[in-house]
């Protein structure tokens, strides 16, 4: 059965990456993962956006990607260690904090694609988005985290789980699956699995090839792309068959997918 974060939505689906960042905003010193970039990619038509979390010192989850905040802040300390006021302080001037339970209650129509970062956060975010379930997918490279946040949404939620994408060890069995022509691995490999979201190339090595989604399209999982911002790229991943693009341009891609 297709989870509710797919449905009723127009494809290829396109996935604002830490929100939207224009070279306007870009030149305000707004940041990624701010309220703003989020307001931005929802202002801009986006029905999907893509965001990160970790956890305060004071156990508030933000949306924030780095383990620390030296590349978006200039400050060193690592985001575990700031209270919530420490951060929104910070960010102030970046295009201001948004925490996980602002995000949800702001941006009521928009469907979350939230990577757990950090270890101590994974029950905390299974828990405040368990009641907008329907309309948040969980994921992160740690398989072991993405079951965390899960299980933890399914207990509030009592069974009701959110959408969820495949993390490194999962897609990594998927691949020797797909090397052995096993359609049995395929399937255990994807069992429990509603989105393979991947990059295109990891290092030498390609990860999205007709094979791959052929293979996924037969076991009801879509494939979203990451981080795709040239336009020749979109067109080329989209005639590829893909079924949605996380990018850092929503604005663009929105224009080029005709949402």
């Amino acid at each position: 059965m297709t989870h509710r974060w797919f449905e009723g939505a127009s494809r290829p689906r396109v996935l604002a990456h830490r929100g939207l960042l224009t070279p306007e905003a870009i030149a305000d010193g707004v940041a990624e993962n701010s309220f703003a970039a989020v307001a931005a990619a929802h202002a801009a038509g986006a029905v999907y956006v893509e965001s990160d979390c970790h956890r305060t010192a004071d156990g508030t989850i933000v949306l924030f990607h780095d383990a620390d905040l030296s590349r978006v802040t200039g400050d060193p300390r690592p985001v575990a260690s700031v209270t919530v006021d420490e951060l929104d302080a910070l960010m102030a001037t970046r295009g201001g904090l948004i925490t996980l339970t602002q995000a949800l209650d702001s941006f009521p129509t928009v469907r979350f694609n939230l990577d757990v970062k950090a270890e101590d956060a994974a029950r905390d975010v299974g828990r405040i988005v368990a009641p907008h379930a329907h309309r948040v997918l969980l994921t992160s490279f740690s398989d072991d985290r993405r079951r965390a946040a899960l299980a933890a949404a399914e207990r509030v939620g009592r069974g009701i789980r959110p959408a969820t994408s495949a993390g490194t060890a999962t897609i990594t069995r998927l691949l020797a699956a797909l090397a052995l022509r096993s359609p049995r691995l395929v399937r255990r490999s994807l069992a429990g699995v509603d989105a393979l979201q991947v990059p295109e190339r990891q290092g030498r090595v390609r990860i999205v090839t007709p094979r791959l989604l052929a293979a996924a399209h037969r076991n009801d999982v879509e494939v979203h792309v990451w981080t795709v911002n040239d336009p020749e790229d979109m067109r080329r991943l989209l005639a590829m068959g893909v079924d949605g693009l996380v990018t850092d341009r929503a604005d663009v891609a929105l224009d080029l997918a005709g949402h």
